[in-house]
């Protein structure tokens, strides 16, 4: 009786001693496959992914109308143009006028409004004007002229008074992305949490061909 506890117990100190060392093998292998795929993702991000930098122009719009006092129905009048504003600033008619004026000859309409995110702020007026392009200064250029040309295309098709520019856009001198760190994570966490099926896959099939081969 006492020489089966004693087997028993020795039983199980073994199994919990696989068990440790399988749970430590997988471990090993989960935080390489973590390093070894943070440091790919990001070495690809660096090297093949061009950075890209944002500049951004303001466009307030709101006028006044009664001997330069600002009145409700100007302030509402410009709450109700923000939304044709921001369709109206990414026309073709006014895209052409960008490329022609910057001369982009290899720059086409769609490609343009690639460049280009309108937005208005929340509870305001204001139009953030903002191009993302490879040079820092060809943003701050296509941003700056988009504000320009609302100034004077977009009175003369919508018969209302001009909106002004409140800010003009300067060329960044910090990338806008890629980002090298979320890309470098995300690769990690990919690579970590594939390599064990990964793993298991390969030991399945290496156990089905051992099978096949004693059988013979």
């Amino acid at each position: 009786m006492d020489q089966e506890k004693v087997n028993r117990t020795d039983e199980i100190e073994i199994d919990l001693r696989e068990l440790f060392y399988l749970l430590k093998q997988k471990l090993l292998i989960v935080v390489a496959a973590f390093v070894i795929g943070g440091i790919l993702a990001g070495a690809a991000t660096y090297v093949l992914i061009k950075p890209t930098y944002r500049a951004s122009s303001l466009l307030y719009v709101v006028s006044a109308s009664n001997n330069s006092v600002v009145n409700l129905a100007d302030l509402q009048i410009g709450t109700n143009l923000t939304a044709d504003y921001e369709e109206l600033l990414l026309s073709r008619p006014m895209m052409e006028s960008v490329i022609k004026n910057l001369k982009l000859e290899s720059v086409s309409v769609n490609g343009l409004r690639g460049m280009l995110n309108i937005t208005n702020k929340s509870g305001t007026r204001i139009l953030q004007i903002s191009a993302t392009t490879g040079d820092p200064k060809l943003s701050a250029d296509i941003a700056n002229e988009v504000a320009d040309m609302a100034i004077t295309w977009l009175p003369a098709v919508m018969e209302c008074n001009e909106p002004h520019v409140a800010e003009e856009a300067v060329a960044p001198t910090h990338r806008a992305g890629p980002s090298y760190v979320r890309n470098t994570v995300i690769g990690a966490l990919a690579l970590a949490i594939l390599v064990i099926p990964i793993v298991e896959l390969v030991k399945f099939f290496q156990r089905r061909a051992a099978r096949r081969k004693a059988a013979k």
